[in-house]
């Protein structure tokens, strides 16, 4: 019996259109909940390292001193963890994919916040 259910799969995957797409040729769907990179508005990022924290690869790297903040792409699994932690949005994800990596290499990325001046408090008393 188990002769007939393998050569009934058999004819139908030769008669069916293959399952998958010859991606170099053809292009990925993508849609909106499509996961390619993760992606960095570096003017919004305070160098809090919540992202540093929750990465379960220890793709990210956060230096507060030196304001600059790293992802090794080929540890990064793209679990969206970091995206969704991140308390000032500053990370999201990229719908297109990066290209093939030959060698390992880490991004850098130079934070540019600036944080806003506090406006001077009025004191009480004084007119």
């Amino acid at each position: 019996m188990a002769f007939f259910e393998m050569a009934k799969t058999a004819i139908k995957t030769l008669v069916q259109r293959p399952a998958t797409i010859r991606y170099p040729a053809e292009s990925a769907k993508k849609t909106e909940i499509s996961r390619g990179h993760v992606t960095i508005d570096e003017s919004r990022c305070i160098s809090c390292g919540s992202c540093q924290r929750t990465c379960p690869s220890q793709a990210i790297v956060v230096e507060k001193e030196a304001k600059t903040w790293q992802i090794d792409r080929l540890r990064c699994v793209v679990c969206r963890a970091c995206v969704d932690v991140c308390p000032v949005k500053c990370l999201f994800m990229d719908t297109q994919y990066t290209a093939p990596m030959v060698t390992r290499s880490t991004e850098t990325v130079m934070i540019t916040y600036v944080k806003p001046v506090k406006p001077p408090e009025k004191e009480e008393g004084k007119a």
